[in-house]
């Protein structure tokens, strides 16, 4: 038999029921909720998995309001780093610029030294979009551009990819620029995309072949070097973060290089230019770092690097659980947090 405990009920002029301490609604999953047999219409029920109240109408169950939980998460966004240019005998060739760099962690800068971004708020039980974006292709063997590296995206959030580093043009845009080439004219490097990375250098031209050099792309935290006579320019330099725990640097632009002759260093995780008849230092993985240019008399099969793949980095309170689809994604415990870093992929993310 049913029994009604009660301190106290009474009715106020309207009669209607008056309860002095709070309604607890009998709580259930959205799985159990579904399991329920022999329900009419005005039941309700509190449904923990969405945070809501629940109403059946009579052929199915009803949420009275939108999920109300929510939980934060901060995002490191890199996407993949442009490739490095191939230059000749006449031609001075660019690096790669970086990938765009989107950081909302901490006080800790977003690319171009801009400001963090804003936490994400997210809700438990939600597919989240996810992309990895990977590093522009390495040039051709001949006289030939190094390729734009590609975005890598998290819900809301797109890092814009590299811009490639040119061969007697000027820098690609992307998210750091690519760096300028060099013919008989002096070529500008790519611009940036705002609050994601810096500008390339610019190339050096002149009317005596071996003079001219190609300029460094543009990284994370820095501009690319501007090329001078005969000397390529250095890659950016990329920025530190400390979203799993220790601080990393990433996002570093390829070196620039001459004909002949002066290497051009990269940036952090970027490629350091080579004018040896050897391909370019591509830039390393998962930092979206810029390839490195090369260049020499003969070619030899030389190659402009490729640049570096992207990476998203997620930090969220440990008591929930992430899941994914499509994703190659590890986790680590930090203090109350858990990291979340996908090196690869494309697909989904949601919590529990």
């Amino acid at each position: 038999m049913s029994e009604l405990k009660t301190n106290k009920i009474s009715t106020n002029d309207q009669n209607n029921v008056a309860i002095d301490n709070a309604l607890n609604l009998k709580s259930y999953t959205t799985a159990q909720r579904d399991a329920l047999t022999g329900m009419v219409a005005g039941d309700v029920i509190y449904n923990e998995d969405d945070g809501t109240i629940d109403f059946y109408n009579g052929t199915g169950w009803f949420a009275t309001s939108g999920t109300t939980f929510s939980f934060s998460v901060d995002y490191l966004v890199i996407a993949g780093g442009g490739g490095g240019g191939n230059g000749n005998a006449s031609e001075g060739a660019g690096g790669g610029g970086a990938g765009g760099y989107r950081n909302s962690y901490s006080t800790e800068s977003s690319g171009g030294n801009s400001s963090s971004e804003a936490t994400l708020t997210l809700y438990p039980s939600t597919n989240y979009s996810v992309t990895v974006g990977g590093g522009g292709t390495q040039s051709g063997t001949g006289y030939s551009d190094g390729g734009d590296g590609s975005d890598s995206i998290f819900s809301t959030i797109t890092s814009d990819g590299g811009g490639r580093g040119r061969v007697g043009g000027n820098g690609a845009t992307g998210g750091s620029g690519g760096g300028g080439g060099a013919d008989g004219a002096s070529r500008t490097g790519g611009t940036a995309s705002s609050n994601q990375g810096s500008s390339g250098g610019n190339g050096f031209g002149s009317g005596t072949s071996n003079y001219r050099a190609g300029g460094g792309g543009g990284g994370a935290g820095a501009v690319g070097g501007n090329a001078v006579q005969q000397q390529g320019g250095n890659g950016g330099n990329g920025l530190a973060s400390s979203i799993t725990g220790s601080s990393v640097t990433r996002g570093g632009g390829g070196g620039g290089v001459g004909p002949f002759q002066n290497n051009a260093g990269g940036g952090t995780g970027g490629g350091a230019g080579s004018s040896s008849g050897g391909s370019a230092g591509s830039g390393t993985a998962n930092t979206g770092g810029g390839g490195g240019a090369t260049g020499n008399n003969s070619q030899n099969g030389s190659r402009g690097g490729g640049g570096g793949s992207g990476v998203i980095i997620l930090r969220y309170p440990n008591t929930y659980t992430i899941s994914q689809t499509g994703l190659s994604l590890t986790t680590a415990s930090v203090g109350s947090d858990t990291v979340a870093t996908i090196t690869a992929g494309t697909g989904t993310v949601s919590w529990s």
